[in-house]
C-alpha cells in the first residue's frame, strides 16, 4: 500500500487490507489533524477488505462528531458493493461517479 498526501487529500494505491491498515491509519490521523475535511482517493486501489472498510468508517464517524467530513474519491463499482455489502453507506460516503456526475452513459 502505497500512501501520498496532497492538502487535504490522501492517495492510496495497492491493495488496502489488514496487512495495510496501520500505514493507512497513521497517515489518516496525520491528514485528520492537519485540516479540516480530508478526501480520500481510492482510484488506484486493486482490493479492499472489511478491516480497511471498518477503519474508514470510523475515521468518518470520528469526523462526522467533531463537524467535518471524510469522503471518498474514485471508487470504483466493486468498492461500492463492498461498502453496501458492509453495510456502511451510511457512515462512508463516496463521491459520485464522473458519469452519475456529467449525465454520460
Amino acid at each position: 500500500m502505497l500512501v501520498t498526501t496532497d492538502g487535504p487529500t490522501m492517495c492510496l494505491s495497492g491493495r488496502f487490507d489488514g496487512r495495510s491498515t496501520g500505514v493507512v491509519r497513521d497517515a489518516l490521523r496525520e491528514r485528520m489533524a492537519g485540516v479540516p475535511d480530508v478526501v480520500v482517493d481510492m482510484s488506484a486501489v486493486e482490493s479492499i477488505d472489511l478491516t480497511a472498510l471498518r477503519l474508514l468508517a470510523a475515521a468518518s464517524a470520528r469526523m462526522e462528531r467533531e463537524g467535518r467530513t471524510l469522503t471518498l474519491r474514485g471508487c470504483s463499482p466493486s468498492l461500492r458493493r463492498a461498502i453496501a455489502f458492509a453495510r456502511l453507506r451510511r457512515v462512508l460516503y463516496a463521491e459520485g461517479s464522473a458519469a452519475a456526475v456529467t449525465g454520460v452513459t
